[in-house]
């Protein structure tokens, strides 16, 4: 697949126009988030979202209720900005390139296009391998019982994946032989999958990086994650077991993906490191991402100003970490102590008076297990002292450490 030439336009500031407007595709947190960073910098927000109660539409100056194809909506979106974002990557990629015609759209519906659809993805990996210096697992898609018949010993054990809509560890199912893929992909509805090897991951990291229109890009410290259940459960930043051979290399292979794909704004990249050292590129998110929320508050430019000033073609922030941090995920299980419906609110009030604390809650008033409600960065002058915060919330908070 080939990339796009990047657009060309010249910056907009704020200052020479009090009706400026950004766009956003999406009302989830990612999109409030977005829409707190670009309202500090002096523009106005609006956001396209079916939903007529989403936390973006909370902060929004405008909510545009429609559906992500509505043409009309997506017409008034366009009329309204003068440059759009998406801040999920299952926007239809149609809807961008309807968008682009008439305002400046980043990332553009090739790069978020390749980002959704896993077989393109892996395929994109492997073309820039010879620029980024590392492959993806090995993989094999699954269409077909002929292609489960077909499946070499050595994929196996492996991860059946779901080609389109997975996240936070949906779509997903651990195979160890033919009968288990058989199993999981009539389980899935027999739509396309990929399997992918099963790797001897020592852990995960992820790589931000940002690419303004002119090619220029930064590339932030790197994070090392910590899942559970699927789930993002805390980033570590800078990642404790991260030698600096691996950050330069992740960081040089993000800046050669991004480059490569032509694209625009913020974009992470998910890497395994595995028992041996050696890289894995994972995939890639085509926006700003759960993994880059201690930006916030632990560097001088967060993920949310960055994709703001890449959307408005100005100069890319200084991405310097200034405070070690760690982020954990606040998920609705925190509102439950028990195992019934009875919800109590949190010790926000003791999580607070921890030094170093910073809550984020993303206005949903509906609570659910498993559900993402916010998060919270811890900041110290030392690693050590950031993960003891983290420790003493996940106390209170009633969260296994």
């Amino acid at each position: 697949m080939s990339k796009s030439s990047p657009q060309q336009f010249t910056p907009f500031l704020p200052s020479a126009n009090p009706q400026a407007w950004l766009g956003v595709m999406g009302g989830g947190q990612l999109g409030r988030m977005f829409a707190q960073a670009a309202q500090s910098m002096g523009y106005q927000v609006a956001v396209l979202e079916p939903s007529d109660d989403c936390p973006a539409g909370q902060v929004a100056q405008r909510l545009i209720n429609a559906g992500y194809s509505d043409g009309q909506g997506l017409d008034v979106l366009a009329a309204q900005c003068f440059a759009v974002t998406t801040e999920f990557e299952n926007v239809p990629a149609d809807s961008l390139s309807r968008l682009s015609q008439h305002v400046f759209v980043a990332p553009d519906a090739h790069g978020v296009s390749v980002a959704q659809d896993r077989i393109a993805e892996k395929s994109f990996f492997v073309g820039c391998a010879a620029k980024s210096g590392v492959q993806p697992a090995p993989h094999k898609v699954i269409a077909s019982q002929a292609d489960i018949d077909a499946i070499g010993d050595e994929l196996l054990p492996g991860i059946l994946k779901t080609v389109r809509m997975g996240y936070d560890g949906k779509g997903q199912v651990r195979v160890r032989s033919r009968e288990d893929v058989r199993a999981a992909f009539d389980s899935m509805g027999q739509v396309a999958c990929l399997l992918e090897k099963m790797l001897p991951l020592a852990y995960e990291v992820s790589v931000l990086t940002a690419r303004g229109a002119d090619g220029q890009s930064v590339v932030y410290p790197i994070a090392e994650n910590v899942h559970r259940d699927g789930i993002l459960f805390t980033t570590t930043v800078p990642g404790p077991n991260v030698s600096d051979d691996c950050a330069k290399k992740a960081q040089a292979a993000a800046q050669a993906i991004v480059a490569e794909l032509g694209y625009v704004g913020v974009l992470c990249i998910e890497f395994f490191v595995l028992k041996d050292g050696s890289l894995v590129v994972n995939e890639m998110a085509p926006r700003p991402h759960n993994s880059g929320h201690y930006t916030m508050d632990a560097c001088v430019t967060s993920q949310f100003a960055q994709q703001v000033r890449a959307m408005a073609r100005l100069p890319l922030g200084d991405v310097r970490q200034h405070s070690p941090a760690v982020m954990l995920n606040i998920l609705g299980d925190v509102w439950f102590s028990d195992e019934t419906d009875a919800t109590r609110e949190p010790a926000w009030d003791q999580v607070l008076a921890l030094p170093g604390a910073n809550l984020h809650l993303y206005g949903k008033d509906d609570p659910r297990r498993a559900r993402k409600m916010g998060h919270l960065t811890f900041v110290a002058p030392t690693l050590a002292e950031a993960q003891q915060q983290l420790n003493a919330a996940c106390a209170i908070l009633g969260i296994a450490p």
